[in-house]
């Protein structure tokens, strides 16, 4: 299995990006906001829908492949594909549409995530069968997660709470550490009029004042609830000498789990015997050895922050600290737009938009463009990941 060649190293580029205003209320269909985006996407690659012969999803997006082929015309569709599970699915979406390009499947692969995760279904609130039943009923939906239900487990908020309290409890974390990344990603936001926290800007004060969700998580710990859609186009890299917007090449993509595989979603990673044990770590290696980079030769980061906690786990699992010093690394300025590492340069999910993490694959893009609102000098790599922790995704930007 070691001599299997998995390289598609810089031979798919994403040649364009589309997204709609991020908002609280939208007042428009999920279908209509996937639409936008995805015209968007096609126009800034210099190309029309005609061109556009395959389609990816998210398997929580209730937009089908055939519901975007007929709002968008795509007459011409050869691959459709989706992937999952929710979070962790966008860089895997890139993934698949890579696969379909260097098989010969497809030609240009639009990848797109709707929503409308504020005003209407609120992940934050847990399941459609949560919310109904709560913890009446345990078994027979499919997840395994029902089985916590009557633990008082009923959304992932809760979750990333125990891993939080772990970790401090192991390495000393402190919730300190946890504000400096919520106030750094909002900094990010303040200079990105796209934004949902453009205008609101956050203090020490603020944040310890913000409301306790799920100790020692707070409000500021979370991320948005937001309505709105992103997409982008990938094609094979030769093609994307004539697109009218400067080259980002696909430079690696992996996706994968835990070394020993769990069902569910979310709550099964509780039962692993070591709870800090994230699929991002293995997939981080796979990744750099598909890339041949490492995480000293990545520039700028785009981390998927559904909660602080995610952030801090996640600089320890790809590599940029060691394990336990995630905490420090993110309180040093490391992660601030001068540091070693900046992180979330549009704001992420906590202060951007939570677009199930679709909008920092954008900001990546628009990196190594040169283009973003709060641009690293000279980047010439990006890392972007998906959420976690039953499995997950990552990919490394390269500029052309």
């Amino acid at each position: 299995m070691n001599n299997i060649d998995y390289s598609h190293r810089d031979r798919c580029a994403i040649t364009g990006i589309g997204a709609t205003e991020f908002s609280a209320r939208s007042g428009r269909s999920v279908a209509a906001l996937a639409a936008e985006a995805g015209l968007a996407a096609i126009a800034d690659a210099g190309l029309t829908p005609a061109d556009i012969d395959g389609v990816v999803r998210s398997d929580y997006d209730t937009v089908h492949h055939s519901d975007i082929g007929h709002w968008l015309g795509l007459s011409g569709l050869t691959f459709w594909g989706v992937t999952g599970t929710g979070g962790a699915s966008p860089c895997g979406m890139v993934g698949q549409a890579v696969a379909a390009i260097t098989s010969g499947q497809a030609h240009n692969v639009l990848v797109y995530r709707a929503l409308n995760g504020r005003s209407g279904l609120r992940f934050g609130k847990g399941t459609a069968m949560q919310q109904a039943e709560g913890a009446r009923r345990v078994g027979g939906g499919g997840t395994l997660d029902e089985f916590f239900l009557p633990y008082g487990l009923m959304a992932p908020g809760q979750l990333y709470a125990l891993y939080a309290r772990r970790h401090m409890l192991e390495y000393g974390s402190t919730t300190d550490n946890l504000a400096d990344i919520a106030m750094t990603v909002r900094r990010r936001a303040n200079a990105n009029p796209r934004a949902m926290m453009a205008g609101r800007t956050m203090s020490v004060a603020d944040y310890y004042q913000s409301r306790m969700i799920a100790d020692p998580l707070r409000l500021f710990d979370f991320c948005l609830e937001s309505d709105g859609a992103c997409a982008v186009v990938v094609s094979a890299a030769e093609r994307a000498a004539d697109s009218p917007q400067p080259i980002v090449l696909v430079r690696a993509v992996s996706q994968g789990t835990v070394p020993d595989m769990q069902g569910g979603k979310v709550f099964p990673a509780l039962m692993r015997p070591d709870l800090l044990t994230n699929p991002s770590r293995s997939v981080g290696r796979e990744l750099y050895r598909r890339a041949g980079l490492g995480p000293a030769e990545i520039d700028v980061a785009q981390l998927y922050d559904c909660f602080t906690i995610t952030v801090l786990l996640q600089l320890e699992d790809y590599g940029f600290c060691a394990t336990g010093e995630g905490g420090a690394f993110a309180s040093s300025g490391a992660i601030d737009l001068a540091g070693s590492l900046p992180i979330n340069t549009a704001g992420g999910n906590l202060s951007e938009a939570y677009i199930h993490g679709m909008n920092h694959i954008l900001e990546g893009v628009r990196q190594m463009r040169g283009q973003s609102t709060s641009q690293v000098p000279d980047a010439q790599t990006c890392l972007v990941s998906s959420g976690a922790p039953t499995m997950t995704s990552a990919m490394i930007l390269r500029a052309g």
